[in-house]
């Protein structure tokens, strides 16, 4: 029987984009760094989402049923690091960066190379997180870059 060590060395040779989910609640915001994130259907437009239960971002698309995904660019390690909380001297993750409003008052990063608006459909609950299926309301490329991707432990870049 293979244990969650060596599902952990498995999935460590499989490479992901990154993203950060931005969510709101009553004014509030907040975002997190994901990479379980995947396309599931182009028509109807549909993606989703996995978030840790103990997190804020998932509170807060629980409570209002909308998030947005922002596709990070290659040269955006260090947003990526600041929204998966790995830099300790930015407790604020959306200081000194430029945000937008999108629609239901989804917080979007305008730097990143893409944007993705989304309504919450579905969720599975786990044990220690939530598998969200989401509708795509607004989907918008901002820049033609290539992609920041993540392989075991580590950031990446695609040659081409």
């Amino acid at each position: 029987m293979f244990t969650q060590v060596d599902l952990r060395q498995v999935m460590r040779r499989w490479p992901s984009g990154v993203a950060i989910l931005t969510a709101a609640d009553g004014g509030k915001v907040h975002g997190m760094t994901v990479n379980s994130f995947t396309s599931v259907s182009v028509d109807p437009p549909m993606i989703t989402v996995t978030l840790a239960n103990d997190t804020r971002a998932k509170t807060m698309v629980e409570k209002s049923g909308f998030f947005a995904v922002n596709l990070l660019s290659e040269n955006q390690r260090e947003l990526s690091d600041i929204f998966a909380g790995r830099i300790a001297d930015h407790e604020d993750r959306f200081e000194g960066t430029q945000v937008i409003t999108g629609l239901h008052q989804l917080p979007l990063l305008r730097e990143a190379a893409a944007h993705l608006e989304c309504r919450v459909v579905h969720s599975y609950a786990m044990q220690h997180s939530t598998l969200y299926v989401a509708e795509v309301l607004n989907a918008q490329k901002k820049r033609d870059v290539p992609p920041l991707v993540y392989l075991n432990r580590g950031y990446h870049r695609i040659i081409k």
